[in-house]
């Protein structure tokens, strides 16, 4: 999956704001990323930019006829596909994708798929429950980089993450026998639009306090 990221600056509404008003407590940030998926191939997406309405028949309408998203109950996967006969298409269950969460996406043309989410950067103190078990999770924000010692990821002795790379996943262990544990073979990167896979053996909060610089 390739990602390119190309988000909005505020340092100039920001001073701008500040010069004309005392009291400015916040300010929001809106900005975008793109994604791109192959041709014929999966890829594990995450709308990481929160809007007044994060369903796929608002979030992903410019797709082709066909295009296929696989979200993870718990236990087995939801699947909606495109329908678009030529008259205006919809998806054949209007899923979620919050900041946070992520599925499977299937390009099912012979061309790439380029998806631009848009939308506001999430600030403060911000909470993602992880569950026990398998589930898919990502950034709440679209930052890059390690998922824990950056991204600040939770983990236990234990716990697995699996990151897919277009043809089979690449999976790191948590070791943390006695304190000060590491990931195994090393820490996941993760990009920006990316989510992955995890196994854990407890339930979790993936607790961050972002704000934008």
């Amino acid at each position: 999956m390739r990602t390119k990221a190309l988000l909005g600056a505020a340092a100039f509404a920001a001073g701008l704001a500040a010069s004309m008003a005392q009291n400015v407590y916040s300010l929001n940030v809106v900005g975008y990323y793109n994604v791109t998926i192959p041709p014929n191939s999966f890829a594990l997406i995450a709308n990481q930019l929160n809007t007044t309405n994060n369903t796929l028949n608002s979030l992903l309408r410019s797709v082709p006829d066909g295009t296929q998203i696989f979200k993870w109950t718990g236990s087995t996967f939801s699947v909606a596909t495109f329908e678009d006969p030529g008259t205006g298409g919809e998806w054949s269950q209007n899923l979620t994708l919050n900041p946070g969460e992520g599925a499977f996406i299937r390009n099912n043309s012979a061309t790439p798929l380029t998806i631009t989410f848009v939308g506001e950067v999430l600030q403060g103190a911000l909470s993602n429950p992880i569950p026990a078990g398998y589930s898919i999770r990502s950034s709440m924000v679209p930052q890059s980089g390690r998922v824990s010692s950056v991204l600040g990821l939770p983990a236990a002795d234990g716990d697995q993450l699996f990151r897919w790379t277009g043809s089979s996943y690449s999976i790191a262990t948590y070791e943390d026998p006695g304190g000060g544990g590491e990931w195994s073979p090393a820490e996941p990167i993760v990009n920006v639009g990316e989510a992955f896979f995890i196994r854990k053996g407890a339930p979790a909060n993936w607790v961050r306090n972002f704000t934008v610089q």
